[in-house]
């Protein structure tokens, strides 16, 4: 397995409020993420878990720290460079979906080629389609796809610039459980047999189960960490201390 680091927090913060009323959704994050692992992020609600995703992918600037994205420090760069680098260095899959209705499968896929002005040849879209399992799917706009296909084709789209990293947040939220096998099933997949880096925040321990490692985070901060066999079992039992003491 190649054990580059593909992201790097360190000593990330991130305030929000007013000078008389602070509050700190990250207190000095430092973490790594190689490549070719499935980080899962879990923690109660309200631990920062989406303001850490969110400083991570680029997506929001900290207040302090640093975050590295496959080389590249965020913080050196300007809004426009960070916009770049999203759309050609980072994958998006969201709970949500977030297809555009008035496209095909084939479309949606094609989508970020196209924004990056890059050429879109049907050949890579197809095969990015395929890798999903959707092949036969491709002229379906999403309301004549179901929510797993849906998602099949999200994961499609976040894979089509060959990104250094994949951010899922709550990625099978809102499948039912044979959906969200196989959704889980396909993202391990794909960092095992592709060496993707995929970092997934989650509430769910089953979910959290397919991850080579758990960063659980609580008031902010990285209170714990398990890797190696990760069971549901495990990170159920830490979740439910964690949230008792929140």
């Amino acid at each position: 397995m190649d054990h580059k680091e593909t992201v790097r927090l360190r000593e990330v913060r991130r305030l929000y409020g007013t000078a008389t009323h602070t509050v700190k959704a990250l207190d000095s994050v430092t973490a790594s993420f190689h490549a070719g692992t499935l980080t899962a992020i879990m923690g109660p609600s309200g631990s920062g878990k989406s303001t850490l995703l969110h400083c991570a992918a680029g997506l929001d600037r900290p207040t302090g720290g640093t975050v590295v994205i496959d080389g590249t420090d965020l913080g050196s760069l300007s809004e426009n460079g960070l916009t770049l680098l999203r759309r050609e260095r980072v994958g998006f899959v969201f709970q949500s979906f977030n297809l555009v209705s008035a496209l095909t499968a084939e479309q949606n896929v094609a989508l970020p080629l196209r924004l990056a002005g890059r050429a879109a040849p049907p050949g890579l879209v197809r095969a990015a389609l395929a890798e999903v399992g959707l092949a036969d799917r491709a002229g379906h706009r999403p309301s004549g796809l179901s929510g797993g296909e849906q998602q099949r084709v999200a994961i499609a789209r976040a894979l089509i610039t060959k990104p250094a990293v994949v951010f899922a947040d709550e990625p099978t939220g809102q499948l039912d459980i044979r959906a969200s096998r196989q959704i889980l099933g396909m993202l391990r997949g794909l960092v095992d047999d592709h060496g993707q880096t995929m970092i997934m925040v989650t509430h769910d321990p089953v979910t959290a189960s397919y991850a080579d490692r758990v960063l659980f985070l609580a008031d902010g901060r990285v209170v714990d960490e398990y890797s190696g066999t990760v069971t549901a079992e495990t990170v159920a039992g830490r979740m439910a201390v964690l949230e008792g003491a929140a």
